[in-house]
């Protein structure tokens, strides 16, 4: 397992953290009786989204992650990104949250499984810089943190060979591999399939450096071909594109890491707004049922002003719609795990008694265990206390 995961995994998903909380934050903010219930400034959008790239890009925060360490838990990582993003006036809520990790995730999972080779996973990580620095470009104190983690990137993982690349990109897919999150955004362009697995193409450009499979070479003990045999490669294979560059600024070739939202057609971003008219075919049943995470996302954005406090805001990024409440209730696909994210008041009134029960009886022993399971990330967490 490679120690030096962690840097990459903050960036990648700290970036597309970024690239969402950017497209809502600018994305228009109307209740369900299409009544506007507020609307991000262009000032407070560079304000929220300057504040939490001057946290993450901090030194001492970089100082920590780089640091050879082994790769955090799901939930001590979510626990880290979601002090990060509330380093700014804005505050998401826990169910939004949980969505906009699970989303985070799965994006980066998929770019992880269609890296064409190790040191490709670079290239995606410069990506995200790239639009990370045009979020801060009238910011050069930011900016220049930015650049200065860009530069220690490169005299990180430059250096490293082939053979540990590789082991740190099979890392990462381990870290990620059980999750499969049904994506929309994955489904409608059919690159995920409805189990939440990726979809790998049999066709286009094979990685640099790499020929068109489809050929067998036989050579003799001097190295000089004596045979060729052909063989049907499976695939409509084509010859490599020219290799990105691995320099401060350049051309990357890829499009893995980029921004994806920005693309997004309005009349995407609304289908569920219940103030719009609706079509006149009925949407696909299994579409509907799909854990529809980009969908939720660019569902209502409700801006909530904090008791007590005349400089932060609450965001909600996600909301479950009515046609969804429906199309959940009245689809007869088997196998179907329901998750209630919203609390219940009878179940946690229930929990809260068991819970006083074992209060009494295990606080002393449980006391430990949780000492013990807290202590990765701590130091990050430290940190954000600090700024």
């Amino acid at each position: 397992m490679s120690m030096r995961t962690l840097p990459l995994v903050f960036i990648n998903m700290g970036g597309e953290m970024l690239y969402i909380l950017d497209q809502r934050l600018q994305a228009p903010n109307t209740a369900v009786d299409c009544s506007e219930k507020g609307v991000w400034s262009e000032h407070d959008r560079k304000r929220v989204m300057t504040a939490i790239i001057g946290t993450v890009f901090s030194k001492d925060f970089m100082d920590e992650l780089f640091k050879p360490q082994q790769l955090y838990s799901h939930r001590t990582l979510k626990t880290v990104l979601t002090r990060l993003a509330h380093s700014s006036v804005m505050r998401l809520s826990p169910t939004s949250m949980d969505r906009l990790y699970e989303l985070m995730a799965m994006v980066f999972k998929r770019q992880l499984v269609l890296c064409p080779r190790p040191r490709d996973l670079l290239l995606i990580s410069y990506n995200h810089l790239d639009s990370i620095r045009k979020f801060v470009e009238d910011t050069p104190n930011v900016l220049n943190q930015v650049d200065e983690t860009h530069r220690r990137i490169q005299e990180v993982y430059t250096t490293l060979s082939d053979a540990e690349l590789q082991l740190l990109r099979q890392t990462l897919l381990v870290f990620l591999q059980d999750m499969r999150v049904r994506v929309s955004f994955f489904l409608r362009d059919k690159v995920q399939n409805p189990n939440g697995r990726f979809v790998l193409s049999r066709s286009g450009p094979v990685p640099h450096g790499t020929e068109v499979p489809g050929v067998i070479r036989m050579l003799d003990s001097r190295g000089r071909e004596v045979k060729r045999v052909h063989f049907p490669s499976g695939g409509s294979y084509s010859s490599p594109v020219r290799e990105g560059s691995f320099s401060l600024h350049g051309d990357r070739v890829t499009r893995l890491g980029t921004n994806i939202y920005c693309v997004s057609q309005p009349a995407e971003t609304n289908t569920n707004r219940s103030c719009t008219a609706k079509d006149s075919t009925s949407p696909s049943p299994l579409a509907t049922e799909e854990l529809n995470l980009l969908a939720h996302l660019m569902g209502g954005l409700e801006v909530l002003e904090r008791p007590g406090s005349d400089t932060s805001y609450r965001v909600n990024l996600f909301t479950m719609e009515p046609e969804e409440e429906e199309a959940e209730a009245g689809d007869s696909l088997g196998h179907v795990v329901t998750i209630q994210a919203m609390p219940d008041a009878q179940a946690s009134s229930e929990l809260a008694r068991i819970a006083e029960e074992f209060t009494d009886q295990g606080q002393p022993t449980e006391e430990p265990c949780r000492s013990r399971s807290s202590s990765k990330g701590a130091d990050l967490l430290a940190l954000m206390d600090t700024c």
